[in-house]
């Protein structure tokens, strides 16, 4: 057996069905290996786009992504990718081609210091010196990437390991790292004060952050809501941990999230933070959330409790484990005025809008395409306008809605939609990008279209980098550079040319019957929307 054989042998061994990649020589063993398992090779047009289709595995799934590239440019290309799944916690395993042993620190043709360059983007990296040791590295690089604070791993494997002849080969059964054990079960004693809180608690409220999705502890925490009645917020990366119509449910905090969200959120005399950062995006004024109430903060990663402000209570574990464990303790608690008075809140304090008829109005569509979409659809919002018009617009059922906020990476959804098909064929999938983004991921069509993914593309079209176009708008008064988007390619020609069937909506008018007309077959459709091109995100 040889190196790039075993490399195959432990994907196997993990349950690997997909590896998203672009080959070079320096990674052709693995996948001349690859060919004889049952593992699906996708072609990717481009690196950067294997990490984001990986990425979308990962999170309908709950399991690894798996991307594998060349070494040098496309080493580097994937980069961003891996950054992307860093800032949101998503596990994955990139495995890189690299020059050949001998020949590190040369010079030589295609060789990059990946592992030095990946560093703070990464949980762990590894660069394989031995091929003996490629079961233990690929072990540990699954069980680092899907515990604890979940995240990417970067394996590094020059050539000649690939090749190599390895003696014996023999997945171990387990995982004994000395140096990484991460809590999962919550501190006995800390439980116990939160308890307390919550028991006296007048005006408490739960922020749920992406961790609680992660941690797939969504139906725990919602037999735990409607069990006390507490009230709920969430974080862009925790969208869904709630329905969007739930009542103990008060939408997204932050600075685009929902005036009654952040007023619930200020005005709480006990704040449960689970499984969010109180980054700035959510939180960017973190005084308000500590000034006269009691700061818990739940967290698996103990390095994000107490980094940008400090909890009265801090808590290190698992939210399911945690939320388990809150459940099994005996107390009571009332605050139906607290819940009157957010109500109140959500009944006078929501956005108005004044849309311009001549075009479509892109959060009254979302909220129609929300209504129209499966049950259990899943909604793959990019970055940019369009992203905080999902955000606050889609309408959760029991699907999932995905998007990027940590590094806010443009180009993400398309992708990460065709792994999400991926993963779940029967499962209804969206990609919602505006023009900008999708100009970013467009070279994806021909993926789709070679391998039968059939992922609905809508494109919220405004020929304006449309995000930093408002920020001219507020901050330098209409005086714009470098968001003009003219040049931009008939998306209906582009269609055509990946075989590709495509739609255009003008107005308001009729769109109802094409929201229909575009979800009625499994089939891969590019829809295009023409927003007015001065819509700001409201």
């Amino acid at each position: 057996m040889l190196g790039a054989d075993a490399m195959v042998r432990c994907l196997e061994e993990e349950g690997v069905k997909y590896v998203f990649g672009y080959p070079g020589v320096a990674i052709c063993p693995f996948y001349n290996s690859i060919l004889d398992s049952r593992i699906e090779t996708i072609l990717i047009r481009t690196e950067q786009n294997a990490a984001h289709a990986a990425s979308g595995l990962a999170r309908v799934t709950g399991g690894v992504g798996v991307c594998a590239v060349t070494s040098g440019p496309g080493a580097t290309n994937v980069i961003t990718g891996i950054a992307t799944a860093f800032a949101d916690s998503i596990p994955l395993v990139c495995i890189t081609g690299q020059v050949n042993s001998a020949l590190l620190g040369s010079d030589v043709f295609q060789e990059a210091d990946i592992t030095g360059a990946v560093e703070s983007f990464v949980k762990y990296s590894y660069l394989v010196k031995d091929a003996e040791e490629i079961p233990r590295i690929f072990k540990e690089a699954f069980h680092i990437a899907n515990t604890g604070r979940k995240g990417p791993v970067l394996i590094d494997v020059p050539i000649d390991v690939q090749n190599a002849v390895i003696s014996k080969f023999k997945y171990p059964d387990e995982v004994n790292m000395r140096t990484y054990k991460p809590t999962v079960k919550g501190n006995a004693v800390q439980i116990r004060k939160v308890v307390k809180e919550l028991s006296r608690a007048k005006r408490p409220i739960i922020c749920a952050g992406g961790g609680v999705l992660l941690g797939q502890a969504e139906k725990e925490l919602r037999t735990f809501v409607e069990k006390y009645r507490i009230p709920v917020v969430s974080t862009m990366m925790g969208i869904g941990v709630m329905p969007t119509r739930h009542p103990m449910y008060y939408g997204m905090v932050g600075n685009n999230g929902n005036p009654y969200a952040n007023r619930a959120m200020n005005e709480s005399d006990l704040l449960i933070m689970v499984g969010a950062r109180v980054a700035d995006r959510a939180v960017n004024q973190p005084d308000l959330i500590t000034e006269n109430k009691v700061l818990v903060h739940i967290d698996v990663d103990p390095a994000e409790i107490g980094k940008n402000v400090g909890p009265t209570i801090p808590l290190v574990g698992d939210a399911k484990h945690i939320i388990e464990d809150f459940m099994a303790e005996e107390f009571s608690c009332e605050h139906e005025a607290w819940i009157d008075t957010l109500n109140g809140y959500r009944d006078t304090m929501g956005r108005v809008r004044k849309p311009n008829p001549a075009y479509v109005d892109p959060a009254e569509f979302i909220r129609m395409l929300s209504e129209s979409m499966k049950d259990d659809a899943v909604y793959v919002a990019d970055v940019g306008q369009n992203q905080i018009w999902s955000c606050n617009y889609h309408i959760v059922k029991n699907g999932r809605f995905l998007t990027t906020g940590g590094m806010g990476t443009m180009g993400y959804s398309i992708p990460a939609a065709m792994g999400v098909k991926l993963a779940d064929k029967d499962r209804q999938v969206v990609a919602v990008c505006g023009d900008g983004s999708f100009q970013m991921s467009m070279m994806e069509l021909a993926t789709m279209r070679q391998f039968n993914v059939p992922v609905k593309i809508i494109v919220l079209r405004n020929n304006y980098l449309g995000m930093v176009r408002e920020y001219q708008h507020y901050t330098y008064k209409d005086h714009y550079s470098v968001v003009d988007l003219s040049g931009s390619p008939d998306l209906e020609r582009l269609a055509s040319a990946y075989d590709m069937r495509f739609m255009r909506l003008g107005t308001m008018e009729g769109a109802q019957e094409t929201i229909d007309a575009f979800l009625e077959k499994d089939e891969a459709v590019l829809l295009e929307c023409l927003i007015d091109p001065m819509d700001l995100v409201k």
